[in-house]
């Protein structure tokens, strides 16, 4: 298989990279390193079946050709991080619909399929927990740009769903629940590489709200499997997946296990959301997500938890 990655620099892009040249594929990767990095794929560089081009995927003529050689499309790029959504709301939107407007458009020229990567920020404040991916959306008013990246990942699924239905381009949406692994930084708000970091320096951790507010975070090495997993199978198209783990803790109990397990000396600081992002800024309570569709297709279940993943994360950063 050929496979095109779209912002295959990052940090989900990069291991996915990994997995598909492990497996005997040919990749082809594309990144603007906005938020991604070189060095997540400089180990890959001298290999014969990996390709990669520095550039972003607005530019049509070159991401045509990149579409046109491969099997399949793995559609990762987009403007990450509830840090940066914040501050730069025209980037985000920009980014996001239209980035995926062209890859889906490219794409349907020839039926390539396109796996599209969606997130759990679009149930937003929804209280029907677990999440199942046929449940009603809940999303703020349109002046909290807290909102315009969940806005802007469902105007992603409705055209990718719309180009299935009117055009019949092979399309899978998958919603990521809170990824996390080596390669992760904290630069656009991730808060557990954020933690181990400010615990490994010795700085405050700082929790932002009250600290109650709960998380369920998934090995990446998971969701890699369940992408793949996906995309191989035809039963998967035309339709919406959660991909996540459903333990849950809240951000004042993280806060504590990371500073267990890094001994750290840090104090643990809790930082006002309208000092942290913006006025007014509001949060989802829960995020957990109903895993009974994925499991049922291709037999999903994630394989690491949250206890395993600090240690793995905790141990990435020392080695750095």
């Amino acid at each position: 298989m050929r496979a095109l990655i779209t912002g295959g620099a990052g940090f989900i892009g990069s291991h996915l990279s990994d997995r598909l040249i492990a497996d005997g594929h040919e990749v082809f990767v594309i990144d603007n390193l906005s938020t991604g990095s070189i060095a997540n794929i400089a180990h890959l560089k001298d290999h014969p079946r990996f390709h990669y081009t520095i550039d972003t995927i607005a530019n049509e003529p070159l991401l045509a050709e990149l579409v046109d050689e491969a099997d399949v499309v793995f559609h990762l790029a987009a403007a990450v991080g509830v840090k940066l959504i914040v501050e730069q709301p025209v980037h985000t939107i920009e980014t996001n619909v239209h980035g995926t407007e062209v890859v889906l458009k490219l794409a349907n020229k020839k039926k390539k399929l396109v796996l599209v990567a969606s997130t759990s920020e679009v149930y937003g404040k929804s209280a029907d927990v677990p999440f199942r991916e046929d449940a009603d959306l809940v999303l703020g008013p349109t002046t909290k740009h807290r909102w315009a990246y969940a806005c802007s990942k469902l105007l992603d699924e409705f055209l990718a769903l719309a180009y299935w239905k009117e055009k019949k381009l092979p399309v899978v949406i998958v919603r990521l629940f809170n990824t996390v692994g080596p390669r992760q930084t904290g630069q656009y708000g991730m808060v557990i590489p954020t933690f181990v970091q400010q615990a490994l320096a010795g700085r405050p951790i700082t929790v932002f709200g009250d600290g109650t507010q709960q998380r369920s975070f998934t090995w990446v090495g998971d969701v890699i499997g369940a992408l793949v997993a996906l995309a191989a199978s035809p039963g998967a198209v035309g339709e919406v997946f959660n991909v996540g783990n459903r333990e849950e803790i809240t951000m004042a109990a993280l806060a504590e296990r990371v500073k267990a397990l890094t001994g750290s000396a840090s104090g643990i600081v809790r930082i006002p959301y309208d000092q942290a992002y913006e006025a007014g800024f509001e949060d989802m309570p829960r995020r957990v997500p109903d895993l009974t569709k994925i499991r049922a297709l291709v037999g999903y279940e994630p394989g690491v938890g949250l206890d395993e993943i600090l240690v793995h994360v905790v141990d990435y950063f020392q080695k750095r």
